[in-house]
């Protein structure tokens, strides 16, 4: 997976012959990583099934403009929206035409106008059809608006001519999409973040924790899938939504953490990042009734739990790049440089969580990376601006250490 990772891409099926040609671009982009959704016109109704596109892309086949069942009943602007990507195929003349037109009159040509994404077309239809000067005027002017006009190729038609206006095949138009593409800094890698709090058990009702809110862990998840990452997000107990396109996995404890941590990395990861704000104890055992109060003081006598950022950063299969964090009150760079000699780290993001605009439950953060090489770098702003300064920072240190391994190798 690549170029194609985790983009949302619509398919645009009008009514034509070649629409069954949609069906297996639809099954190559889900192996590509893509999340498709498909719009058939009224037209394609008559040669595709929407159960067979359902079955294929995994969603919903959307036909018509009016959406009784989408937000405030607007479909077309959600999905005009959601989609990174919007691909006409096929495209017919008629569809062409109104396009260059810049009608809406349907689903699809609605959506074609409301969205900012790029817009790929693939032409099919007869010889002449192609031929006419209306079609070249059309192609002309949706070319001029940006459009990428993918095809036509010559070749039989199902009308029984030979010539050009038969439409590429699903890998060629594939091909001719992806090639068009900018690649991803993130496409093809795999990375793993720890987010949130853990809560060490007490009792049945109690628990020791800290006030992670998960911000800072799920906006890096966030902009590391936007980066074309396959991401694990592995998370303790917290009130947010999941970013799109992550595979989440919620614990509550530290082992459990540890454990979900380690069954991730055994999958092969390029970039461990521990985002979590793990408890350094629990409790020595749980009780299993609730503790009552009584007039005497209660101790507590804890252990301490295991250091799941050591025990990647020092694994057999140690990923290639592993990052700490650091949540200081006080001598922050001191103690976050210490972490990362001691933990062998190649780096670590330090925040002073004293600081009551940018600690624990803000939206905005400032943050100095400190790596093994000596370098500092600090960052200020909203926690998404901040998560994606540093999955660039990430990436160009994955990048470095991957061409020095390989200029040594060379060597």
């Amino acid at each position: 997976m690549g170029h194609l990772s985790n983009r949302n891409i619509i398919i645009g099926v009008s009514g034509g012959i070649a629409a069954y040609k949609a069906a297996e671009l639809v099954r190559l982009l889900r192996r590509e990583g893509a999340i498709v959704r498909v719009i058939m016109s009224r037209g394609a109704l008559a040669f595709i099934t929407p159960l067979s596109m359902q079955a294929l892309s995994g969603n919903p086949v959307h036909t018509e403009l009016l959406d009784e069942d989408a937000e405030m009943g607007m479909g077309h602007i959600e999905l005009a929206r959601w989609a990174d990507m919007l691909i006409l195929a096929p495209a017919t003349a008629d569809v062409i035409a109104r396009l260059a037109q810049g009608r809406a009159d349907d689903l699809l040509t609605t959506v074609a106008l409301a969205t900012t994404a790029p817009l790929y077309v693939a032409p099919a239809m007869n010889q002449n059809m192609w031929l006419n000067p209306a079609t070249a005027t059309n192609i002309a002017t949706l070319t001029e608006r940006g459009i990428t006009v993918v095809g036509p190729i010559a070749g039989d038609q199902a009308c029984g001519d030979n010539g050009p206006g038969r439409l590429l095949e699903p890998v060629e138009m594939l091909a001719a999409i992806t090639n068009r593409l900018p690649a991803r800094p993130l496409g093809g890698k795999r990375v793993v973040i720890t987010a949130g709090p853990t809560r060490e058990a007490l009792d049945p009702v109690r628990y020791l924790s800290n006030h992670s809110s998960g911000k800072m862990g799920f906006a890096l998840a966030g902009a590391a899938a936007e980066a074309g990452a396959e991401v694990v997000l592995i998370t303790g107990p917290v009130a947010l939504e999941s970013p799109d396109h992550i595979s989440r996995v919620d614990v509550e404890s530290a082992q459990e953490m540890l454990a979900a941590v380690m069954d991730a990395v055994s999958s092969g990861t390029d970039i461990f990042i521990a985002a979590a704000a793990v408890a350094d104890y629990r409790p020595i055992s749980v009780e299993a009734q609730k503790i009552k109060k009584t007039e005497s003081e209660l101790s507590l006598a804890l252990v301490r739990n295991p250091d799941i950022l050591k025990t990647v950063a020092n694994a057999t299969n140690r990923p290639p790049l592993v990052i700490g964090f650091a949540a200081e009150t006080h001598q922050v760079a001191q103690h976050a440089n210490l972490k990362l000699v001691t933990k062998s780290l190649d780096a670590i993001v330090a925040n002073d969580v004293s600081r009551s605009d940018i600690g624990f439950n803000s939206d905005y953060n400032a943050v100095a990376l400190f790596t093994a090489l000596g370098s500092e770098i600090t960052l200020e702003g909203s926690k998404r601006v901040v998560a994606e300064s540093l999955i660039a920072a990430f990436t160009e240190m994955l990048e470095s250490k991957a061409t020095n391994i390989m200029g040594t190798t060379n060597g």
